[in-house]
């Protein structure tokens, strides 16, 4: 049986007391968590800290008597989610390294991620990386999440980097996934389209809403089996956990994203999803680049634990194209 992702762990503040009305959010944080002021603005940015049940982003806003504040803290899994291999390079120039990413790895460090992250391993490839996104960030155009294994790009310069990123708000580059829903779909393809912004109430979760940000996924039917679907997903927009949230919010999420409701009693230790398919302009020559990755073992197996035929292999789409440039 998969094991179940826990609800992040919260911490309640007690009411603020006379002493500490007119702080800044971020100072009255920073003392009662023991904890540095950077620290607690980076809590902050990450949506993790509710003010009298109400989210809240800003480190200037002040507090008030009596308040109760809380601070939502990453889950910690029983059985840690580490990654069984390092990101494989699978295209480099002077310009751009193009990156096989397994699951269980992080990005970027931030809260309660701070070593062995991906942006950390690529230092040791030799230099330079860009910065465009801080220190911290180094190389990082996009992301995946921890739990997601697949295709990324990051940029060596500032000039490549912004090049990279005008085409991801330009919709221009091409990210396709692979993924394992649970139950049916009557549709061979579809579309859906629903603005996602951050849960207030579990901050560490997005959700379908008013008041969140545009957001379109495209979805075809690749393998059916009872109470399963193999699909290929394109991107249309870059919101937080789009897919995640996208198939939970029409009743069918991955296998194995306890986050977002799946009951899957399959052996899923992550999200069931790979970015299979990376598609963009070379920042430097214009030329038009295309890369896919193979679905990893864990996928594999899991695809024959709901009812694939043993030995064999999933329907690929991206199979005519090689881990190199077109």
């Amino acid at each position: 049986m998969a094991d179940a992702i826990p609800e992040p762990a919260a911490t309640e503040l007690p009411g603020a007391l006379p002493a500490e009305v007119g702080l800044r959010l971020d100072l009255f944080l920073s003392g009662r968590l023991n904890t540095t002021r950077a620290h607690t603005q980076r809590l902050l940015r990450e949506g993790l800290v509710s003010v009298g049940g109400r989210l809240v982003l800003r480190p200037s806003r002040l507090i008030r008597l009596g308040e109760v504040t809380t601070v939502v803290s990453a889950p910690r899994p029983d059985r840690p989610l580490v990654p069984n291999q390092e990101a494989r390079r699978v295209y480099e120039d002077e310009l751009l390294v193009v990156v096989d990413k397994p699951a269980g790895m992080v990005v970027h460090p931030g809260p309660g991620h701070r070593e062995g992250t991906l942006a950390q391993l690529v230092q040791g490839w030799g230099g330079p990386w860009s910065t465009v996104g801080g220190d911290e960030r180094a190389g990082i155009v996009h992301r995946l999440d921890r739990g997601t294994s697949g295709l990324m790009v990051l940029a060596r310069t500032e000039e490549a980097h912004r090049g990279l990123a005008s085409q991801l708000r330009a919709r221009t580059m091409g990210r396709e996934y692979w993924a394992l829903a649970e139950g049916e779909f009557r549709e061979d393809r579809g579309r859906i389209e629903a603005a996602i912004g951050r849960d207030p109430k579990r901050p560490r979760r997005m959700a379908v809403g008013p008041g969140g940000r545009a957001a379109a996924t495209e979805f075809t039917v690749l393998e059916r089996w009872p109470r399963h679907t193999a699909l290929r997903l394109r991107l249309l927009t870059g919101r937080t956990h789009q897919i995640r949230v996208h198939l939970a919010y029409i009743g069918r999420p991955l296998v194995g994203d306890g986050l977002y409701g799946s009951s899957s009693e399959k052996d899923s230790s992550r999200p069931a999803l790979h970015a299979a398919m990376l598609h963009f302009r070379h920042p430097g020559n214009g030329r038009e680049m295309t890369f896919a990755s193979l679905l990893p073992a864990d996928l594999e197996a899991l695809r024959i634990s709901v009812g694939a035929s043993p030995g064999s292999r999933a329907m690929w789409p991206w199979q005519a194209l090689s881990s190199s440039s077109t």
